[in-house]
């Protein structure tokens, strides 16, 4: 069904009356004359406090008791999903957002789900994040279906209101399923990986880094957003090991930099910040150098299979180490001399060649359960942005209102 078709099934051939945030006839603006910032509350009890993005504490007290939309008056995220809120009961509005709600005719829910589809830039100065005054904010046009018979004009709002949140809400579950599905499989993979890292007496030797490879830092240039060659810093590891795809940044590939290029299965370590000790590995087929705060493992492969470190570095075994051996208080520092004091196991050491045939058998187990975790991993971002393009669709569908050049208060 075409956009146009299925709003006009919905109002059955009603009309629409445009006005604007400042007609009192449909629109209370129920700003606070003063409301304290958050320092000047006790911030123990149980009422909201809202400011420009969400709820920022609980406090008590109350400016408000009922059901309002708010609007950022500053600060908003960005300006491609200006911040609007929906809140009832007892609330604490501060003084960086605007309340308003529906009266008589105009149902407060189906102004919230309008107000998220408008476009706030004409109504900011300079068409940035500044102040939204008062003065602006009531000139935003909304819509109002059959204003001449309120009840029917409830009717269309609430059917409006009644599947969009329909849509919120299968979002909101099907979010925490697949989070509780993804705690689920993690506790599981970390099982497995420290009972398999866990030798019997005679069949493990452990050995330090030091004695089993080199450590290099990585080269200090200036990021770009174009290039030959891939820029590969800290803030591009995740939290699970694995190299950031997105927001890449690059450098052009000279001779004086070419003994920093990585290999397939090289391994990187953050040796700096709230994220030293992280490690990854290199399994991409483009071309890239590493940064300065990362330190490149090279490790014998006669003796250790590069997947099996990483598993490894991923374990109790490796934080329990990495933790008393960082330094630095404000800044940690996990550099390549506390790196060589990591001791890890080396399964068969008499058998080099089952030693690596162990190695192997471990990393195929060990990569099956990261695979399957990833793989709700990337697959929960992506299950989520679907049902929220799903939402915005019929969100467009239901509030795309004819819409006349001008609107008068």
């Amino acid at each position: 069904m075409s956009r146009a078709n299925f709003l006009d099934k919905l109002l059955d051939g009603v009309a629409v009356e445009w006005t604007v945030l400042g007609n009192e006839r449909f629109i209370e603006v129920a700003n606070a004359a003063r409301r304290p910032v958050k320092a000047s509350l006790r911030a123990s009890g149980e009422t909201p406090y809202y400011g420009a993005n969400n709820i920022q504490d609980y406090v008590d007290g109350y400016t408000h008791e009922g059901e309002y939309v708010l609007i950022a008056e500053d600060g908003s995220a960005s300006l491609e999903n200006y911040s609007v809120q929906y809140a009832t009961g007892k609330f604490w509005a501060n003084n960086h957002v605007h309340v308003v709600r529906g009266k008589q005719g105009l149902n407060s829910k189906f102004l919230y789900h309008y107000l998220s589809i408008v476009d706030f830039t004409p109504y900011l100065p300079n068409k940035d994040r500044s102040k939204l005054t008062k003065g602006e904010m009531i000139k935003i046009p909304i819509p109002i279906p059959c204003p001449d018979n309120p009840k029917k004009s409830l009717e269309i709002q609430a059917e409006i209101v009644r599947i969009l949140d329909a849509f919120t809400e299968l979002t909101a579950e099907l979010s925490a399923e697949l989070t509780a599905e993804l705690t689920a499989r993690k506790k599981q993979y970390s099982h497995y990986r420290d009972q398999l890292l866990s030798f019997e007496d005679g069949k493990v030797e452990w050995k330090t880094l030091g004695e089993i490879g080199d450590f290099t830092y990585g080269y200090a240039a200036k990021a770009q957003d174009s290039g030959d060659t891939r820029f590969v810093r800290i803030t591009d590891i995740n939290s699970d090991g694995k190299l950031i795809a997105t927001n890449s940044k690059y450098v052009d590939l000279s001779p004086d930099i070419e003994r920093y290029l990585l290999k397939k299965n090289d391994l990187l370590m953050a040796r700096t910040g709230a994220t030293y000790g992280k490690t990854m590995i290199f399994e991409e087929d483009y071309p890239a150098i590493y940064a300065g705060f990362l330190i490149k493992l090279s490790l014998d492969k006669t003796i250790i299979n590069p997947k099996f470190y990483w598993h490894f570095s991923q374990s109790d075994f490796f934080w329990n180490q990495a933790n008393k051996l960082v330094s630095g208080g404000g800044q940690p520092q996990f550099n390549a001399n506390a790196l060589r004091e990591v001791r890890m196991p080396i399964p068969f050491p008499g058998d080099p060649e089952e030693s690596l045939a162990e190695q192997a058998r471990i990393v195929a187990i060990l990569d099956k359960f990261d695979a399957l975790t990833n793989s709700i991993s990337e697959g929960l971002p992506r299950e989520i942005e679907l049902r929220q393009k799903q939402y915005a669709y019929y969100r467009d569908l239901l509030l795309s209102f004819p819409k006349p050049e001008a609107v008068e208060a």
